[in-house]
């Protein structure tokens, strides 16, 4: 039995967790073989992707051949997991003490007898089930006519005595003498996952419990179970798509660093300043997880695009500072001076902008509602990791730019540009001597003999030619 209990948030002084804890004590007592009880808060992925219980923190599935397999192992993980203080409310998918009644027919009999076994299940089908042969209508309403056994005659197994089925030898023959009832038990429903049969083990998390921690203790159980190789597990529902999310954020994690860069190379001109502003990235993430952990926070995905509006301000408060220090370096100011002087002409904006930012968050820290904790993750995140990365703004971006300034003057660096230099002049010249060939030709041009190519004081090359 399901049993949904709704209380709105307006309506109650404590949250959601507290509500479920305290749930949880008052039915424990009715737990048993014959009842499971299981509390869960509601959860929108669960509910959208019809996972049942919506509030299970994680899905995990047992997939194999066999369903009396399938049962023992299930069986034997949930009492595992009941077992284990990382878990809460485990429960399976799989019920075999669903009662049924099994028609076996005496197929030998029913040939004799003209009829085919395909007929005892239409006819069954049509007089338990009932079935549609047509419609009428009355005024603009429409009807469907059904063909079904009266409802004495279809309450008990007795009544199938009453039952026939047509004979291709004329007549009707009574399913008494063509059939055998039996009872038995057999699932409630049969999930399948690539043709095979498979069991989900649902199961909540204490909150602020990690849910990438669970999972890894939930694979030591399972591995504890010596499955056959058969026998196949993973992640599944809510789990799954969150860890999908998670690799999804990876990789627009991968792709802004590269697009950064790239925009940043364009707007310095540079191959090493858009280095020194990205490494500012890395270093903020530390700070952001401290204030994670100072406030009690777990890592989710919501927490994850914090990191990113993050990024986001650490890498202008950077480009700030080295944008200005080329400004004055340009202007004939020495390193050292030019650094300091950016810093100070820059720690303003700088100080403005956090002050903004983290007012800004304030209301999603202190806010209280249905939807806080979310909002929450982000708040923290951000006002955290944003006030100690301030630090690392005015401190660690004039030191990279002092260390890459320095690299870039060695000789090491000198042999690398040198080395790029030529490439340019060795690769690019016989491949634009190719496309002048081939250009000249499209346009009938023969008046040019020869393409050189020559390369600038800028250090780009540049056609010459002569006929």
């Amino acid at each position: 039995m399901l049993m949904s209990v709704c209380c709105r948030f307006a309506d109650r002084k404590f949250s959601q967790a507290d509500l479920i804890n305290k749930t949880r004590g008052i039915v424990k007592k009715y737990q048993s073989k014959d009842y499971r009880v299981n509390v869960s808060g509601s959860s929108s992925i669960g509910s959208s992707l019809g996972l049942g219980r919506g509030g299970s923190g994680i899905g995990y599935y047992i997939a194999g051949p066999d369903i009396q397999k399938l049962d023992e192992y299930s069986n034997q993980l949930v009492e595992i997991l009941r077992a284990d203080d990382t878990f809460r409310d485990a429960d399976r998918s799989l019920e075999l003490g669903n009662p049924e009644i099994r028609v076996l027919i005496d197929r030998a009999k029913a040939a004799d007898l003209g009829v085919q076994a395909g007929d005892v299940a239409q006819a069954l089908n049509v007089l338990s089930a009932g079935q549609r042969v047509s419609t009428f209508s009355e005024d603009s309403d429409q009807f469907d006519v059904v063909v079904q056994a009266d409802e004495p005659f279809r309450r008990t197994r007795d009544s199938l005595q009453y039952f026939s089925v047509a004979s291709s030898n004329g007549g009707t023959v009574g399913l008494e003498k063509l059939v055998k009832i039996e009872e038995g038990t057999s699932p409630a429903s049969i999930s399948r996952l690539n043709r095979q049969r498979q069991v989900t083990i649902s199961t909540s998390l204490p909150p602020n419990a990690s849910e990438s921690d669970a999972l890894a203790v939930l694979e030591k159980h399972v591995a504890s179970l010596n499955l056959p190789q058969e026998y196949r597990t993973g992640v599944t529902g809510q789990s799954k798509e969150l860890q999908r999310a998670y690799e999804s954020f990876m990789l627009a994690f991968l792709l802004s660093f590269v697009f950064m860069y790239l925009i940043l190379a364009a707007q310095f001109e540079s191959f090493i300043h858009p280095i020194t502003i990205l490494l500012t990235l890395p270093l903020s993430i530390p700070f952001a997880l401290l204030s994670t952990l100072i406030a009690g926070q777990t890592l989710n995905i919501f927490s994850a695009l914090g990191i990113l509006l993050l990024f986001g301000i650490v890498k202008k408060n950077a480009i700030l500072q080295i944008d200005h220090t080329n400004q004055l370096r340009e202007k004939g100011m020495v390193r050292y001076d030019a650094i300091i002087q950016a810093n100070r002409d820059r720690l303003r904006p700088i100080l403005m902008t956090t002050l903004a930012l983290v007012a800004g968050m304030i209301p999603l820290v202190v806010a209280s509602g249905a939807g806080a904790a979310t909002n929450r993750s982000i708040g923290i995140l951000v006002v955290g990791g944003q006030s100690m990365c301030l630090l690392l703004t005015l401190l660690a971006v004039p030191v990279f730019y002092s260390l890459f300034d320095d690299a870039q003057e060695s000789h090491i660096w000198g042999r690398l540009a040198s080395s790029y230099e030529n490439f340019k002049i060795n690769s690019l010249r016989p491949a634009y001597q190719k496309f002048a060939a081939i250009f000249r030709t499209s346009k009938g041009e023969t008046e040019i003999e020869e393409t050189n190519l020559d390369v600038n004081s800028d250090g780009y090359a540049e056609p010459t030619s002569s006929k």
